[in-house]
């Protein structure tokens, strides 16, 4: 066992420094697309935050959840927080994979760019959403009575830049159309949906995406209405802005990653295929590789070699 291990960690060392001078090269061309959806993440945070001075307390509105799930009450409000850090984490960490894992899928500064705009895509939505209409918060501490209802007018400006972090990222009220927890968790379910590997896990990750909403509404953190919208907003907006980015490359065959170097089994694959242009004198592309005639020392397409017979025919 401990030879095995002596044996195989230049190798994953090796792999490690490989992947991840790919990844620094590609971050290099991409850092500002990064940054950029980063940043909003600080915008669509100050935006939740202003709109919670508008946020007036009353009466919690007639909601069907409310009516069909218990609520949990306040001392196991940490469920739904509890699953939707576990989903954040484990997604995460699989975006990482490929700096250990042999089976690259994709690139770990791509994929993130790819997330970012289905985030920053949807919390544009979110915001016009929550500015339009400001609901009476379900929360517990948005309602009559709770010091933080009402958010007293800033002193500063710095006040409202910081967020009153982190207290006022856990304690906001008025963003709630529609929720953004439900639009990471669909983020990163919908990604894993196309670039993950193991049906198992895509099965699990839409359960845990139904028990987060059912949780939420539950916990008395959004109305149903602000889960149902999410629902159908990220996939919407997930399916058309995927369209319109460029696909990932697919690393699933090393050759096309030309910054990485081939594996065993890649260069006999690579072998095999150079081996099949010089034999039958096309490309290496497969929609090219034509059955050919070989006549008098000649090789022919097959659409030459009825010509061909004909002409030694006579005919």
């Amino acid at each position: 066992m401990t030879f095995h291990v002596a044996r195989e960690a230049p190798k994953l060392w090796r792999r490690i420094c490989m992947e991840t001078k790919v990844e620094l090269s590609l971050l290099a061309d991409k850092w500002k697309l990064l940054l950029a959806g980063i940043i909003f993440q600080y915008i669509h945070g100050l935006a939740a935050r202003g709109v919670h001075y508008f946020h007036r307390p009353g009466p919690i509105l007639q909601d069907v959840g409310f009516f069909l799930l218990p609520e949990l009450g306040q001392d196991k409000a940490y469920i739904s927080e509890a699953v939707f850090t576990f989903v954040f984490v484990n997604f995460f960490v699989w975006t990482f994979h490929p700096f250990i894992f042999q089976s690259k899928k994709f690139h770990t500064v791509l994929l993130w760019c790819r997330v970012l705009a289905f985030l920053v895509a949807s919390q544009i939505l979110r915001i016009f959403s929550f500015y339009s209409t400001q609901l009476p918060g379900p929360n517990y501490h948005c309602r009559e009575g709770s010091k933080f209802a009402r958010l007293p007018r800033p002193d500063n400006v710095l006040e409202v830049l910081l967020i009153n972090f982190p207290r006022g990222v856990f304690y906001g009220c008025g963003d709630l159309i529609f929720s953004s927890h439900m639009i990471f968790t669909l983020v990163f379910v919908r990604t894993y949906q196309k670039y993950g590997t193991r049906r198992s896990i895509k099965q699990l990750a839409w359960l845990i995406t139904v028990i987060q909403s059912l949780l939420i509404i539950a916990s008395r953190k959004h109305y149903t209405v602000d889960i149902v919208v999410a629902w159908y907003t990220v996939n919407l907006v997930v399916f058309f802005v995927d369209k319109k980015l460029p696909e990932l490359p697919d690393r699933t065959n090393a050759s096309l990653s030309p910054l990485l170097p081939l594996s065993g089994k890649d260069k006999a694959s690579k072998t095999k295929e150079e081996h099949h242009v010089l034999l039958n004198g096309n490309s290496g592309d497969s929609a090219d590789w034509r059955q050919r005639t070989q006549i008098n020392g000649k090789i022919l397409d097959d659409g030459n070699a009825v010509h061909a017979d004909s002409a030694m025919n006579g005919k």
